[in-house]
């Protein structure tokens, strides 16, 4: 009796295992029918700022810059100024001497006294320039103070007082340079003068000179010709100009110019500093011009003018023709939802992501803003912590199980 009992002990549980091991099999069998999970890579939907710039090289250039030419024709003396000296308005930066024969004759004293004539209308126009930016300065200012008192009480909204605020500063930019225009037609109605003078005078001596003098306070640009000898008027002798008065040139291309507008903000950068600069946009010049790129291909562009906001002493050791990288500012959203542009493709006639839900591809149909390069602004569709999946290959479909690569 107990021998049978063993035995059906050992009967039943050789029954138990060959179940097991044919449930094991079973099992095995439904997970390789099981299709596997895909290896994606996941990333996240996130809220915050949403920037698109226009990126591209540009050179510094100084703001006024003047020609110093040679009034008449004569002798000019040895030029010893350096390009990087500084020259005071008034300053003897020549001299020329009259050739021989005298330079007395009735053509050049014609062409004399029209250019006296010219440089008179000349400071005349001048003058007037200068009553224009100031009449416009002083009304710049009461706006942008009507703004400001009216801004504490929420009557205008934040971007009419910035607006009030960068019209005073353009207008305050344009008295300066009206300025600088008349301080150098008065030198050249002087100048002009001084020439006449000389021409009509009797008895030339060889010992008698012209002094060409500096019509700005500034710096030495530029050194055309160092050498005494012979010169003709109207010759180019040195290029002078203020190097605190900085600009910046970017030539961009014409579709991308349409998008920039009059005061959007630009940040300098690779510049030479540690921290980027902040300027401005003052003008997108109206004529372009034809660029053969590297690849040979004809490119319309325009060059678009950049004010600094910052101060001179952080970027004193900026010059004139200096290399720069200027990313101008098209579009600044805030606080909104984005995501990589990786994840973002085509579908019918819209755009469209794979979200992960639960393990799986789900295909979700987006409505995107503006782009940069990077990423993508999402106006519906999406919210922030979703998770979806970056650089979806052909493999990925809708209901797919994947994970994490």
């Amino acid at each position: 009796m107990e021998k049978t009992t063993k035995q059906g002990k050992k009967t039943r549980r050789r029954r138990w295992m060959g179940v097991i091991a044919g449930l094991v099999v079973v099992a095995l069998f439904v997970m390789a029918l099981m299709p596997k999970r895909l290896p994606v890579d996941i990333i996240t939907v996130e809220r915050g700022d949403f920037l698109v710039t226009v990126d591209e090289d540009g050179k510094t250039r100084v703001k006024d810059r003047y020609v110093i030419d040679a009034p008449l024709d004569g002798h000019l003396g040895r030029i010893d100024l350096r390009p990087g000296d500084p020259v005071e308005a008034g300053m003897v930066v020549a001299r020329i001497v009259p050739l021989s024969p005298p330079l007395l004759d009735a053509r050049t004293k014609a062409e004399a006294e029209a250019r006296l004539a010219a440089a008179n209308a000349a400071k005349r126009q001048s003058i007037a320039a200068i009553a224009r930016a100031e009449a416009a300065t002083e009304f710049a200012s009461l706006q942008a103070e009507r703004h400001a008192s009216l801004g504490s009480t929420g009557a205008v909204s934040v971007e009419a007082i910035e607006q009030a605020e960068f019209d005073l500063r353009a207008r305050r930019e344009e008295l300066t340079s009206a300025r600088f225009a008349a301080r150098v037609a008065e030198h050249e109605a002087r100048v002009a003068e001084a020439a006449l003078g000389r021409l009509g005078a009797k008895g030339l001596k060889g010992d008698e000179q012209l002094d060409v003098q500096a019509p700005v306070e500034g710096r030495v640009l530029n050194v055309f010709r160092e050498s005494e000898g012979v010169v003709r008027s109207g010759a180019h002798l040195l290029e002078v100009g203020d190097p605190r008065a900085l600009e910046i040139v970017v030539d961009v291309l014409t579709s991308d110019a349409i998008s920039i507008q009059r005061g959007v903000n630009v940040l300098i950068e690779r510049w030479g500093g540690d921290q980027p600069l902040h300027g401005h946009v003052r003008r997108v010049e109206p004529s372009a011009f034809t660029h053969v790129s590297a690849l040979g291909v004809d490119e319309q562009r325009v060059n678009v003018v950049i004010d600094l906001d910052d101060p001179p002493n952080v970027w004193a050791a900026l010059g004139d023709g200096y290399r720069v990288e200027a990313r101008i500012v098209v579009h600044d959203a805030k606080d909104v939802v984005k995501v990589h542009d990786s994840a973002v493709f085509r579908h019918q006639d819209g755009w469209a992501v794979y979200r992960v839900d639960d393990g799986e591809a789900v295909l979700t149909p987006i409505e995107v803003g503006a782009r940069n390069g990077l990423e993508v602004e999402v106006t519906a569709g999406l919210e922030p912590g979703m998770l979806v999946i970056a650089h979806p290959g052909d493999q990925v479909e809708d209901g797919r199980a994947v994970r994490q690569r």
